[in-house]
């Protein structure tokens, strides 16, 4: 068989309930002959067990997105590269999507809906696709996908604890505005509803204006997770 031209890779840390369902959901891309990667950061729930029993190809890597991400990155073979969160479901077709869109771009991102019970998570997904579209800056929550050749030529993932979708956003788009796909991910507001959703949304819109005017992202990961992390 020769080189997939998908390759999905997924950070992962204690994910154990979900991972099954994660891995079953991407099984008609593996069909169609797209790699899974779970990059594993340590997990103390059997996360990197049920993901080899699911089928998925596992790596592990240091504890950090950034970190497992780029080490999706390197175990991968595909032309190109979706870098996926546990918790969000791609649309029906979403390969065929990607290879689309990067015909005439280097990079690009889905539409997100959030998935939970306050009204508010809609309005929250229509602004962060709706400033996307005009910044040309993805976040994970979106599904960025790339080209290899382009990923390399960002510099892959910066080694920083947040933040390091906007920063390679940023990068990427010296290279090229995105391709912004009206299909939509869903993808998982449990943090969202667990921390309180007007609460996050407030704190969210700090930490991003923070980050604007240069505060360290080891900062905004301690006032993003607290302390113990």
């Amino acid at each position: 068989m020769g080189a997939p031209a998908l390759s999905i890779v997924m950070p992962v840390l204690d994910e154990g309930e979900r991972i099954a369902a994660a891995i079953d959901a991407l099984a008609p891309l593996v069909a169609r002959g797209g790699e899974l990667i779970v990059v594993d950061g340590g997990s103390h729930d059997g996360t990197a067990d049920r993901a080899r029993a699911g089928g998925a190809r596992v790596v592990c890597a240091p504890r950090s997105r950034a970190a497992q991400m780029n080490a999706g990155a390197t175990a991968a073979h595909g032309g190109s590269l979706l870098f996926l969160h546990a918790d969000t479901r791609l649309p029906d077709g979403a390969d065929d999507l990607i290879a689309q869109a990067l015909r005439t771009r280097a990079w690009g991102r889905f539409d997100v809906q959030i998935e939970g019970r306050h009204p508010m998570l809609r309005v929250v997904a229509a602004m962060m696709n709706l400033r996307s579209r005009i910044t040309g800056i993805a976040t994970g929550d979106q599904a960025m996908f790339m080209s290899r050749a382009a990923f390399g030529q960002a510099g892959g993932f910066p080694a920083q604890p947040l933040m390091e979708d906007i920063e390679l956003s940023a990068r990427l788009r010296r290279i090229g505005r995105p391709a912004c796909l009206t299909a939509c991910v869903v993808t998982s507001g449990r943090r969202w509803e667990r921390d309180g959703t007007w609460r996050t949304i407030l704190l969210m819109w700090r930490l991003r204006f923070a980050y604007w005017r240069g505060a360290p992202p080891d900062d905004l990961h301690r006032r993003y997770y607290g302390p113990s992390r």
